[in-house]
């Protein structure tokens, strides 16, 4: 499989350090809010890479963790008047409905910035003994200049990153580009205890810190948006490799931007949607869909007509498996189908090519329509089985198709669904809207067909 790796541009073959095994690192959100939109690309994505090298055979250690101390959970946790691991801890619950609805698989583990304030202080005490960073009234920053190779990821020299950014003029600083790794406690805020007095780590220590506890000195890929490139994860590069003495990422993989009117989408605009709220609408899948029906690279327009193709393309998918089904039991005798290894190559091989789900998808759905095609012409059951048993098979890679769960609800979202027939049958519509949303955030989608109520347990 070749992937394009960021800081080479160009695709590189996936040769993990470890035989049999990859070590996979994703940035995480910030915990102050809802995921917006585009905070799910990534998501999505990266859980789809996963999957396929699961599905390849290989061992995948998948750590994704969360900044669960930061401003901005700070300010806004001020604001609500409680403690900020409380913020933090329910946008953290909230960020696991969202990624349950879409589909998306649990990390190997979830570590949280708090956790790791011991290996944090150890970390930076180490880069001021090798004189890679130094204090500052309590702040400690790292020495940028002391990194030869700083720029190499974002492929722009020191100095022009310099000239271009906007940079708040600090005297304590020895150069203005130097970032900080530690941040003196102000009044009010949470802190820890440290060589340099009271504060909290600056952001991007942490990722370093967490990925070398998980992953070691060296991973095989490092993923997020293209907006980390820099500075975060030039920074992560910065501070691991002094810190580590050796290469930090094999390949960097970003994903691009999802842009609304052609513009990046996010909070600080303010021109964005959260997911929950474009969920109510269309469902977690249709998101899902739509995320995986470009390639990860290459940028793409939210629209609300996008979404409707989407779901309708996801409700196309749907239906030719119910009736494939349906043809399974009652089809007539006779031979499988004789293809699925020709699909599967081609679909193999647009996903080694750089993890290309939009060509991957192509493929799903010209083998929907040589199914619909055969089981219309009076294939054989065997047939509607073979292409069932392919298509699962695929989609345990996309998660488009979550299968319906017979047992395991609990008596809430059992509860929920009686409601929602209750107020469905009186044509209460607001109620019946209010259960199926609760029922969608707990990762529950119901269907009406015309052989009555299908529930499906995305979780």
């Amino acid at each position: 499989m070749k992937l394009y790796n960021s800081m080479t541009r160009q695709k590189e073959e996936l040769t993990p350090l470890l035989a049999g095994k990859v070590s996979m690192y994703v940035c995480g959100p910030t915990v102050y809010n809802y995921i917006h939109v585009g905070n799910a690309r990534p998501v999505i994505v990266f859980d789809a890479l996963r999957r396929y090298l699961q599905y390849r055979g290989l061992d995948v250690n998948y750590v994704q963790n969360f900044t669960d101390v930061d401003d901005k959970i700070i300010r806004d946790a001020a604001a609500a008047g409680v403690p900020f691991q409380d913020y933090a801890e329910r946008f953290i619950a909230e960020y696991f409905t969202d990624a349950r609805g879409l589909g998306v698989r649990d990390a190997t583990v979830h570590p949280k910035a708090t956790e790791h304030m011991d290996g944090i202080i150890d970390m930076v005490q180490d880069l001021i003994a090798k004189g890679f960073a130094y204090e500052a009234e309590g702040d400690v920053y790292f020495r940028t200049k002391t990194c030869e190779q700083y720029g190499a990821l974002s492929h722009q020299p020191l100095e022009d990153l310099e000239a271009g950014a906007r940079i708040e003029v600090d005297t304590r600083k020895e150069h203005a580009m130097d970032f900080a790794l530690w941040k003196a406690a102000k009044a009010g805020e949470p802190s820890w205890t440290s060589p340099w007095g009271e504060g909290r780590p600056g952001w991007h220590i942490e990722c370093s810190v967490m990925s070398n506890h998980y992953l070691g000195k060296t991973i095989d890929i490092h993923c997020g948006g293209q907006d980390l490139c820099f500075p975060h994860h030039e920074n992560e590069i910065a501070q691991s490799e002094a810190a580590n003495g050796q290469k930090f990422v094999n390949i960097w993989l970003h994903n691009g931007f999802l842009n609304i009117d052609n513009e990046k989408m996010s909070k600080s605009k303010g021109n964005f949607f959260t997911l929950r709220e474009v969920a109510n609408v269309y469902g977690y899948l249709p998101v899902r869909f739509f995320m995986l029906s470009a390639h990860y690279r290459s940028p793409i327009n939210y629209s609300q007509e996008s979404l409707e193709q989407s779901a309708a393309a996801l409700e196309r998918l749907k239906t030719a498996v119910e009736n494939w089904r349906h043809h399974a039991e009652a089809g007539p005798e006779g031979a499988g189908m004789g293809n699925q290894a020709e699909y599967r190559q081609r679909f193999n091989a647009a996903m080694d090519d750089d993890f290309n789900t939009a060509g991957a998808i192509g493929v799903v759905f010209e083998l929907v329509r040589e199914v619909n095609t055969a089981v219309a012409e009076g294939a054989s059951a065997q047939f509607a089985k073979d292409a069932i048993a392919l298509l699962e098979e695929f989609d345990g890679i996309f998660g488009l198709l979550p299968e319906q769960k017979k047992a395991g609800l609990s008596p809430e979202i059992e509860a929920l669904i009686e409601l929602r027939q209750t107020a469905r049958a009186a044509k209460n519509w607001a109620e019946s809207d209010r259960a199926r949303n609760e029922l969608a955030a707990l990762g529950i989608t119901l269907k009406d067909t015309p052989q009555g109520l299908q529930v499906i347990d995305n979780r």
